[in-house]
């Protein structure tokens, strides 16, 4: 069995367990302002990557279409009578792809997606919705208190993957 240092454990278990994020991307104006929004994920461990679905009406999707480079937030829940300003979390930079429907990557895409949201099966098959795939660049992970780190892309795919 093989050692994994305890921020790369801390990393998997918080991309594992949320299950919803926070999407920002660019507008598609020509001001390119930022823009956040919530997103539900998942993991697609075979491309070391993040899913998500989206709606072609939602402005996100329109700008990480014309932006493909974009950014999520994933943090651990507040607790009671904790300090919120150690919340475990990871930013990860990504660039967003768009699996060609009815490919074997978008399949497994929407495989990955409905194993963590069974209930959005009925919105997988109308036609203004899509899978976007997330592939990381990098990340900065804040673990607590003193426990902070960049994370680069490999570490991530092989984190994701796992």
């Amino acid at each position: 069995m093989t050692h994994e240092p305890r921020l790369t454990r801390a990393l998997r278990e918080l991309l594992s367990t949320r299950r919803v994020a926070a999407l920002g991307t660019l507008d598609d104006h020509q001001n390119a302002q930022p823009f956040v929004s919530m997103v539900p994920f998942a993991l697609l461990r075979t491309e070391g990557c993040l899913v998500i679905h989206v709606s072609g009406l939602a402005a996100h999707t329109r700008n990480l279409i014309a932006h493909p480079q974009v950014s999520l937030m994933v943090m651990a829940a507040e607790a009671d009578g904790k300090p919120v300003h150690a919340l475990p979390r990871v930013t990860l930079d990504a660039v967003a792809q768009l699996p060609e429907r009815d490919s074997t990557l978008w399949a497994a895409t929407r495989a990955a997606y409905l194993a963590r949201f069974p209930e959005a099966e009925p919105m997988t098959t109308l036609g203004d919705f899509m899978f976007v795939l997330l592939r990381p660049t990098g990340a900065r992970q804040v673990a607590g208190f003193g426990a902070a780190r960049n994370v680069d892309a490999h570490e991530l795919t092989q984190v994701l993957g796992g």
